[in-house]
């Protein structure tokens, strides 16, 4: 096809993107921390790969971090995990440590 061809083909700039040049998307963890009344926070885990046991996660993540947590179903993100105070490192330190994700892949978000 030559330069003048090129000129002539309607071009689109706002045509959707093949799905071959988009950028591949990896699933991130994100940890989250929410402010509750006066200085109470919680902590949530959203993300995590659907093959591991969120309960025990979640019993292993309480008796680890001497807190209290639970498991939330929300309809657009799944099931999140919630951890009362600022539990994001540990979280992200024991998740590294234990294998189920690699540090490139968690995401720490808040103040």
């Amino acid at each position: 096809m030559s330069n003048i061809e090129e000129l002539n083909s309607p071009f689109d700039p706002f045509a959707d993107v093949e799905e071959e040049k988009a950028p591949k998307t990896t699933n991130y963890i994100h940890l989250r921390i929410q402010q509750r009344n006066g200085r109470k926070t919680w902590t949530t885990l959203q993300g995590l790969p659907k093959e591991y046991d969120f309960k025990k996660i979640l019993k292993t993540f309480k008796k680890e971090f001497a807190c209290n947590g639970t498991i939330v179903d929300d309809e657009e993100l799944g099931q999140v995990l919630q951890l009362t105070g600022d539990q994001r490192l540990k979280i992200a330190e024991f998740l590294v440590k234990e294998e189920i994700a690699k540090k490139s892949d968690i995401k720490i978000h808040g103040f």
